[in-house]
């Protein structure tokens, strides 16, 4: 490996370098208005509260409370609704235990407590306090709820919310008091939407109301509401609006309501074709990244390797063992992986060309049988260190959750990660191979070994430079498959296939063939998949690269000199 390093030249490093700076900036990148967690937020915001309440407040805090205890569901409603008028700190916290069900009444002791578990053990706090209660009283009974209080209860908790200083916090109200608006909560919408600064809370609380407005008994007023609500995509938006199609008698408003719907249908086929798309060109990246090893080995030197599957497994295992080295840094841990992956499976491919594959060029069913075995061997040598069982790898904070667009299309972060670095590697790959000393000896090699050999190139050097190449950035595929599914002893083995696939349909030893035969398998394969299913998806990519290659032979792009003469 030190030869590929010192092979390349100053440009060509410094170019990595910024290739790598620029996936870490990526992979660290957070949107300015990034959507947090409403239910992390809220955690926040109750771990500020100050529980601390003047007496007489303390007084009617706790009188509440003791109705609460006793109270009918019905005067519960009440009590609740009082409690969110009061907004005495601590009043959110008793309403989410009581939805929960964490909310306890201790009769010896005339106090009302709110349960926590963490990891199997119960605590119970005084809802007034927040004191510590060791067992929670010798004689506490749940306070019971029914469906109609809970649904009341979150209604209440998003009207508490509903002035809550961060953003995120009132998005969400907004939206959990969409299932409950009635007349007195529109009012107190419209007056929230006058005073309201963020532009996201503000078009929710305008859908909210048209939402509500569709229930009104004026024509107009639902006419407005479905002119209102065209260009929204929410399942809530068309549920509604369908519904008001089966009722609806004035005939302006169906034909209105009957426009929208197409709109939004058409709007959603769209995104739906758009998804499969993104799903496409995420599947094809991955068999970009198990396949452009192979399209080196297999395609510059002609060599059937069965084990580069095993290869893209020790990435993976590699990408398992750095994060139990830095449980603390899971993202530091990713972005190492990726050299480390490369390392370890360059090495073990530099040991299989040298200890075996050199001895059998020229016979490629040898080569076959003999790779093969080397995949069996680096299996089990797997399954002895690591077990036979799976290994989970954990994904980043940052590489974690959705990129949404609207309502109906979003993306996952890991997956558009893993795109990015396809291309990041890719370009790296090319750079290498176009422009250093060692891919020009490369590509000598390939297309008339006797003539380079003559001009004083080291032939087996390169070739075992070649084959670690090629395997490297098959344990850094590893890497990338780590975030998509469990690691185990037979991930790659579940790729292989499908990499030789790409290889021979792009064009054998092609980059360029490689990527567009992956990425256009990939997306044709996730567009039959709906209709065929998976298994039988793959059956028809299958059939239909047996008779392309009927027609043409080399692939889409045909490779040039030694691989392509099949010397």
């Amino acid at each position: 490996m030190r030869q590929l390093l010192e092979g390349m030249s100053a440009k060509v490093s410094r170019l990595l370098m910024l290739l790598i700076m620029l996936f870490v900036g990526v992979a660290t990148y957070q949107p300015l208005h990034a959507s947090t967690d409403y239910e992390d937020v809220i955690e926040a915001e109750e771990s500020l509260v100050d529980t601390a309440l003047p007496a007489d407040q303390t007084e009617e805090f706790s009188n509440a409370l003791a109705q609460l205890a006793s109270a009918s569901f019905s005067k519960k409603e009440d009590l609740t609704s009082e409690l969110v008028a009061k907004r005495f700190p601590g009043s959110r916290g008793v309403l989410v235990a009581l939805l929960e069900n964490q909310l306890y009444a201790d009769k010896s002791s005339g106090k009302v407590l709110i349960l926590s578990e963490q990891d199997g053990e119960k605590t119970y706090h005084d809802a007034i306090s927040g004191e510590l209660i060791a067992d929670g009283g010798s004689d506490k009974k749940r306070i019971t709820t029914n469906n109609s209080l809970r649904k009341k209860l979150r209604g209440d908790i998003a009207i508490f919310d509903l002035h809550s200083e961060d953003r995120n916090v009132r998005l969400g109200a907004v939206q959990q008091l969409r299932d409950v608006v009635d007349q007195s909560v529109a009012t107190m919408l419209m007056k929230q939407q006058s005073i309201e600064k963020d532009d996201d809370v503000i078009e929710e609380i305008r859908v909210t109301l048209a939402i509500f407005d569709l229930g009104s008994e004026d024509s107009e007023a639902r006419l407005a509401a479905v002119e209102a609500l065209d260009g929204e995509l929410g399942n809530d938006v068309f549920n509604q609006i369908s519904a008001l199609l089966h009722s609806e008698e004035d005939k302006e408003v169906i034909k209105a309501a009957q426009a929208t719907i197409k709109r939004i249908e058409g709007k959603r086929d769209f995104y739906s074709l758009l998804e499969t798309a993104f799903f496409g060109l995420s599947f094809g990246s991955v068999l970009v990244l198990a396949a452009i090893g192979l399209a080196i080995t297999f395609g510059v030197m002609g060599v059937i390797n069965m084990a580069h599957g095993e290869l893209i497994m020790l990435g993976a295992y590699t990408t398992f063992v750095m994060q139990q080295l830095l449980p603390d840094h899971i993202g530091l841990s990713i972005i190492l992986s990726i050299p480390a992956a490369f390392l370890v499976s360059g090495l073990v491919g530099i040991g299989i060309e040298r200890g075996v594959v050199r001895f059998l060029y020229g016979r490629p069913l040898e080569t076959l049988l003999a790779t093969f075995g080397v995949s069996l061997i680096l299996q089990q040598l797997v399954r002895t260190i690591f077990s036979p069982l799976n290994r989970s790898v954990q994904t980043p904070e940052m590489m974690s959750g959705l990129l949404r667009f609207n309502e109906v299309f979003a993306v996952t972060y890991n997956r558009l990660y893993i795109l990015i670095f396809t291309f990041i590697v890719f370009a790296g790959l090319w750079l290498i191979l176009n422009k250093t000393s060692l891919g020009l000896k490369v590509r000598a090699v390939s297309q008339n070994r006797q003539m380079a050999r003559a001009m004083g190139v080291r032939t087996a050097r390169v070739d075992a430079l070649t084959f670690g190449l090629g395997s490297g950035v098959a344990g850094i595929a590893g890497v990338a498959l780590s975030q998509l599914t469990n690691v185990g002893p037979n991930l790659g083995q579940a790729y292989i296939i499908d990499s030789f696939m790409v290889v021979v349909f792009g064009g054998v030893g092609n980059l360029w063939g490689t990527l567009v035969g992956g990425m256009t398998l990939g997306v044709a394969t996730k567009f039959l998949e709906p209709h065929v299913g998976a298994v039988v998806a793959k059956i028809i990519m299958l059939v239909f690269i047996i008779l392309f290659i009927q027609r043409r032979k080399q692939g889409l792009f045909p490779q040039k000199g030694r691989a392509a003469s099949g010397a």
